[in-house]
């Protein structure tokens, strides 16, 4: 179920996870008119359940979202199925375009479209992404716990990942697929709790009734392994944004692009706000959860002080 689009809103949120909906939710409660236009394509959808989070650990993420979609309609939100391809600033606000034609106008905006997953272009490894291939201890690890785990390595940050993984195996393996130089130290702290370290070029992912059976090394060598996991490059989906000025940037981490914004959510453009996985390229279902509502409430406050400002003009000029 969704909504119809009327013409004008408060506010559009645009992106529907956790943390436009929370965003929504925020604004639905401060009788604001809120509408959120979602494109369907949440970046968790091959987890099978979300974990981490309080009182929902487990529930797969497709309940999560129907049921904060309930919960912004309960307080006269709207939910709009849509893909957002583009905004302008005009008098009093600004302007959405859909891919099907469709506008609407708004007083400001949310933005939490999230982020696009860059995968190392390795044979075999893209199709388990979310199942048996991972990214993230904090979210997977204890699903994949005691298995046979092999960590492919993108840059620097992969041996981070591996110091992290070995809390949850200890049969553990470091592909370093030319892309990790390891100094000594660095090395000796893998070996030393037992990890080995594969050097040279991946082949590819081999695997057997669906399931990741091992990696295949360009040398011909074969590492069976049940479950890999690999860091991705992450890129904030903002391409829309281009007309308004605003342009992802490198985050700090090095980790992908991202849209900057200040700790509320707020973006250089006025009126414009960001929340999740868009600005914060690390941020769980939680935080990106949090955030939202963070950036809700900063932006009722934006519109309680519009709104007063123009009340104080009118009242002056009587």
């Amino acid at each position: 179920m969704t909504d119809e689009l009327r013409e004008q809103y408060d506010v559009v949120v645009i992106g529907g996870g956790a943390a436009g909906l929370n965003g929504a939710l925020m604004l639905a409660r401060a009788r604001r008119s809120v509408a959120v236009i979602d494109a369907g394509e949440p970046r968790n959808a091959p987890a099978h359940g979300v974990h981490g989070l309080l009182g929902r650990e487990g529930m797969p993420p497709a309940e999560l979202l129907s049921i904060g979609r309930g919960e912004v309609r309960q307080y006269g939100g709207h939910v709009v199925d849509g893909a957002v391809t583009g905004a302008k600033a005009g008098e009093g606000g600004f302007t959405v375009a859909l891919a099907d034609g469709r506008e609407v106008k708004a007083r400001k905006l949310l933005v939490t479209t999230g982020l696009v997953d860059r995968l190392p272009e390795i044979p075999g490894l893209a199709e388990h992404w979310g199942r048996d291939l991972v990214h993230c201890p904090y979210c997977h690890g204890w699903e994949v716990k005691d298995e046979a785990i092999g960590i492919v390595a993108t840059g620097p940050m992969s041996m981070h990942g591996a110091l992290l993984f070995r809390q949850w195996t200890s049969d553990l393996v470091v592909f370093t697929n030319e892309r990790l130089a390891l100094p000594p130290e660095e090395a000796e702290k893998l070996k030393a709790r037992g990890t080995r370290i594969v050097d040279g070029a991946i082949e590819r992912i081999e695997s057997e009734n669906g399931r990741i059976s091992g990696v295949r090394m360009a040398g011909g060598e074969f590492v069976p392994r049940t479950v890999l996991a690999t860091a991705s490059r992450m890129e904030a989906r903002a391409g829309f944004l281009q007309d308004l000025g605003l342009n992802t940037v490198e985050h700090p981490s090095g980790a992908g692009e991202h849209v900057p914004a200040d700790p509320f959510g707020r973006t250089e453009i006025p009126g414009v706000w960001v929340a999740g996985n868009v600005t914060d390229l690390m941020a769980q279902v939680g935080a990106a959860a949090a955030a939202g509502a963070m950036a809700g409430a900063q932006i009722n406050m934006d519109l309680v002080n519009d709104d007063t400002a123009a009340a104080v003009a009118a009242y002056r000029a009587r």
